[in-house]
């Protein structure tokens, strides 16, 4: 069986990091498929989803290290052609990228005790964000 749900974020932009690792539970748990994997997609090309510790410091540093890794204040081609900004968000999204995929059992996600599910969005300004959900199993 397959279940496809949606779940829709509001983002600050600028490495904004979302914990939507409830949202997910509750839609797994109400898909009526008790063991399976839940497949998640970001529809947008500025923005990644991950799984990560969601504690202050770390997402700093997860912040700190975008930065020094792929910072804003560089020439982008992209930039240059459309005139937006936002060369740097496509770079850093391509590179976490738009899917994740995490199994579950008794429809409960089979996380760590210290990992959530995240969207990143790198883009340069707010954004609505639209999440694709396809959840699989029996």
């Amino acid at each position: 069986m397959v279940v496809t749900r949606r779940i829709n974020l509001h983002t600050r932009g600028e490495c904004d990091i979302i914990d939507f690792t409830p949202q997910v539970e509750q839609q797994v748990a109400e898909a009526g498929i008790n063991n399976g994997t839940v497949t998640l997609f970001v529809a947008g090309s500025t923005a990644g989803i991950a799984t990560i510790e969601f504690e202050s410091g770390l997402l700093s540093d997860f912040h700190d290290m975008w930065e020094r890794n792929i910072p804003k204040n560089i020439p982008y081609n992209h930039d240059r052609r459309w005139g937006d900004g936002n060369g740097y968000s496509h770079v850093r999204a391509s590179l976490l990228g738009a899917s994740l995929v995490v199994p579950f059992n008794d429809k409960r996600l089979t996380l760590g005790t210290w990992q959530q599910i995240v969207l990143v969005d790198f883009d340069n300004r707010p954004r609505s964000r639209q999440i694709i959900l396809q959840i699989m199993g029996d």
